[in-house]
């Protein structure tokens, strides 16, 4: 059983965002049905959201941020009633829904998407140059579609946009196909693992696509065409690191890795659910950004399989992350994670010590103490109980909550069961990294 699956029937919201989700009901498959034109940022979508009601329900609450409503109809019948506000679309169906039961919600809506502004900046559906960029964490799903925008409501998704015929278009999952329609060209995707909101995505682009060799897991570049050679160059290596980190944390928890280099510049990469993105900025040909290319590869196993259930546990997708950088550096001889360690301590010791790593505050939940205090508490804890035990806790923690919700509580769990001990020992390896603002000494 999931977090998911034990959600607690209350409405209390995230207090990291608190206009986000309901918990009042849950959603199974979402599958979106979109037009649009790059040229004008036109957006015409249906959506149709099949969940579960948590409890008795006469209103269902959506997610949904700036666009229009045309029509919205509960299990086959015309809503009752319509609202929307700025974050929310509130539907009140014909007849109530009964705790324990399915319903789907189908919306035809329509508008110009814009990012969301937030305290974390601009997120969500946003124009490049020359196309879209979709970097929704945490909130910025509801800019392109109605949804239960939770990291802990996960759901297959099938998504169609046709835009046009000069752009590739690139999301989440299997493409499923490719054909002409009338407007352009329609791309259809699936994803049938379950997925959290904020990881769907839509890039779109005037893109070549290369395939990587020597990989088990099928590996796709889309990419500018002047950047070919130097993006072959530079993601040459992802095949290697998807070996270690299969070896490290278990097997890659989806069937393709997808990724996408931007003809804009970004202020920094971001993961989705089987996918990167990555600016062109970030692409030189001289393997420059190997660091970053591994830190969203590992996102994969930690934040897009394995998800926070409560955004205050972001150490437990970023310090993995940040921790995997240091595991690829002592895979290719590079400095090992005992002198990485050492470095960033020294450099957390010059930052103020006034933040909570299990509690951070919704405005410093990226702040990169959060990155690098979480890495020095996994690496605490591995050299402490040593590495047999150390990696046999992170495939433990992959397996038993593959395409699921994690807590804390749950990472000791694995790193105890693995290492032969209670939890109050792992806790106390931990607890002055993640618990407690001071620099504890490395083991």
């Amino acid at each position: 059983m999931t977090v998911k699956d034990s959600v607690p029937t209350n409405r209390d919201a995230d207090p990291y965002t608190p206009h986000s989700g309901d918990r009042r009901w849950s959603a199974h498959h979402y599958d979106l049905r979109l037009g649009y034109r790059v040229a004008t940022n036109r957006l015409d979508g249906t959506a149709t959201v099949t969940g579960r009601a948590v409890e008795a329900l006469d209103r269902i609450v959506l997610d949904l941020h700036g666009l229009t409503v045309d029509r919205v109809d509960v299990d086959g019948r015309r809503a009752k009633k319509t609202s929307t506000s700025t974050h929310k679309l509130t539907v009140t169906p014909d007849a109530p829904v009964a705790a324990g039961s399915d319903f789907t919600v189908h919306v035809r809506y329509r508008g110009t998407p814009h990012p969301l502004r937030s305290p974390w900046g601009q997120i969500g559906w946003e124009e490049l140059t020359d196309g879209v960029i979709v970097a929704a964490q945490p909130t910025g799903a509801p800019s392109w579609f109605p949804c239960n925008d939770r990291p802990d409501d996960k759901a297959t998704y099938r998504i169609e946009i046709t835009a046009e015929a000069a752009y590739d278009v690139v999301a989440n999952g299997e493409l499923l196909g490719k054909e002409r329609a009338r407007s352009g060209t329609a791309w259809t995707y699936a994803t049938t693992e379950p997925m959290a909101t904020y990881l769907a995505t839509v890039q779109i682009g005037r893109y070549r696509t290369t395939k990587l060799r020597g990989s088990a897991v099928p590996v796709t570049l889309h990419h500018p065409a002047d950047l070919a050679a130097a993006a072959r160059t530079d993601f040459g290596r992802v095949p290697d690191m998807l070996a270690l980190y299969a070896d490290r944390f278990g097997p890659y928890p989806f069937p393709a890795y997808g990724v996408v280099v931007t003809d804009d510049d970004l202020e920094i990469p971001l993961e989705a659910h089987g996918l990167a993105v990555f600016g062109r900025n970030h692409v030189d040909g001289e393997h420059g950004t190997d660091r970053l290319i591994a830190h969203e590869l590992a996102h994969q196993w930690f934040g897009n399989s394995v998800t926070v259930a409560r955004w205050r546990d972001i150490w437990l997708h970023e310090g993995f992350a940040c921790y995997a950088e240091w595991l690829w550096s002592e895979h290719r001889g590079g400095e090992s994670a005992d002198v990485l360690a050492r470095q960033y301590r020294d450099g957390v010791l010059e930052q103020p010590t006034d933040l909570v790593v299990a509690d951070p505050g919704a405005d410093d939940m990226f702040d990169d103490r959060v990155y690098k205090r979480g890495a020095l508490a996994l690496h605490a804890v591995r050299r402490t109980f040593g590495d047999d035990a150390f990696f046999a806790g992170l495939r433990t923690i992959t397996g038993r909550h593959r395409h699921g919700s994690v807590a804390p509580e749950d990472v000791i769990a694995a790193f105890a069961g693995s290492a032969r001990v209670g939890p109050e020992a792992v806790r106390a390896v931990t607890g002055p990294w993640i618990d407690e603002p001071g620099v504890p000494g490395l083991p």
